[in-house]
């Protein structure tokens, strides 16, 4: 059962909403509540009853979410998603009831999908091809999943969905990061290989893109180059530590890792023709369908070459996200990757006038 609440959309300070004083304070039975959109740029401010939680279910209070632009190409129409639903796949926030074994008062971050463990894929250690896969802030509002996404006081989180404990050094917003886009690059880095010593060419200064230059030079790249057309961008890959930055289109050769995040066709084939002898590119901004490329197998096959493709990850990434983020991603410009706090009841202006960072924090 839902109800709608009526939205606020100024900046004025949020709404009392049923439940927020008991959730702030971590009281049990607070009434949940969510931003629910419903299509375009509409969203309706709902409560939900509290789910009954199933053997390894859990519930968790949600202290922040971070926008990632896979929403914003929801809410626009670049990309389809279950609608009416509770959008959102970074957050970070409290165990407040469980009946799996992360105990209660845990802060935790969780993972993107919700898998079997017993398919094929699941078994072979790629879970996030499950062929059953369910998504955090993927599924209808209207299902036996209703919430499901992190623009919420709280989240469901079935038994197949990873969480990982997060230190108290690590701010909410920063936390939040990992359950996707550091998670992801984290899956990447694995993807590539050794970076000891390694040139390394990244395409794409998104928080993915960012993320990726510092975990390169964590892992001990001598060199990183990162390109991408925003000279703000190129600036806060410069502060994230890379060797150099430019522009797209500028000729780069003989690196030993590319890591692709633009996902275009022109940054897809830069990637490709960067590649020494040797060398190995992982794709992961390429999650919607585009032109097709040609690729010469003479010059792979000779040049000992190798294209692999990464989407989403596995629960140890997110371990390693975090992990991450503790140590050497306290580094990368955090006063520039993440905007807001705005609170959950102007989420809705954020979607349509979004701050310039490249991730907005929002909180219940």
């Amino acid at each position: 059962m839902t109800s709608t609440i009526p939205d606020s959309t100024t900046t004025a300070p949020p709404l009392t909403l049923p439940g927020t004083e008991a959730a702030d304070h971590g009281r049990a039975n607070a009434q949940p509540f969510a931003q629910v959109w419903t299509g375009g740029s509409v969203f309706e401010l709902r409560t939900f009853d509290r789910p009954r939680l199933a053997p390894g279910e859990s519930l968790v209070r949600l202290t922040a979410a971070t926008v990632c632009g896979s929403d914003r190409h929801t809410v626009s129409g670049r990309r389809s998603g279950a609608c009416p639903s509770v959008l959102g796949h970074e957050g970070v926030g409290i165990v407040e009831e469980t009946r799996g074994n992360v105990p209660v008062g845990s802060r935790v971050v969780f993972s993107v999908t919700s898998v079997c463990g017993r398919c094929r894929n699941c078994r072979r250690g790629l879970s996030a091809k499950c062929t059953s896969v369910r998504k955090v802030g993927h599924e209808s509002a209207e299902s036996d999943w209703a919430l499901s996404g992190t623009y919420a006081s709280h989240i469901h989180l079935p038994s197949g969905v990873a969480m990982v404990p997060v230190p108290d050094s690590l701010p909410d917003g920063v936390a939040a990061t990992a359950g996707c886009a550091v998670a992801t690059v984290m899956a990447m880095v694995e993807a590539a290989g050794d970076f000891s010593g390694r040139r390394v060419f990244v395409n794409g200064i998104g928080m993915l893109g960012l993320t990726a230059v510092g975990a390169a030079l964590a892992r001990g790249a001598a060199e990183v180059i990162a390109a991408d057309p925003h000279p703000d961008r190129r600036g806060l890959a410069d502060r994230a530590g890379a060797t150099r930055s430019v522009e797209p289109g500028t000729e780069i050769d003989d690196v030993d890792v590319a890591l692709e995040l633009s996902g275009t066709e022109a940054g897809v084939r830069s990637c490709i023709d960067s590649l020494g002898i040797g060398g190995t590119v992982v794709l992961a901004g390429s999650v919607t369908p585009g032109p097709q490329l040609s690729i010469d197998p003479e010059q792979m096959v000779r040049g000992w070459r190798t294209i692999t493709g990464v989407h989403n990850f596995e629960p140890h990434h997110l371990a390693e996200a975090v992990d991450f983020l503790a140590a050497d991603g306290a580094a990368l410009p955090w006063e520039d990757i993440l905007g807001g706090p705005v609170p959950l009841t102007d989420l809705p202006h954020e979607f349509r006038a979004p701050t310039k960072a490249l991730r907005t924090i929002t909180t219940p």
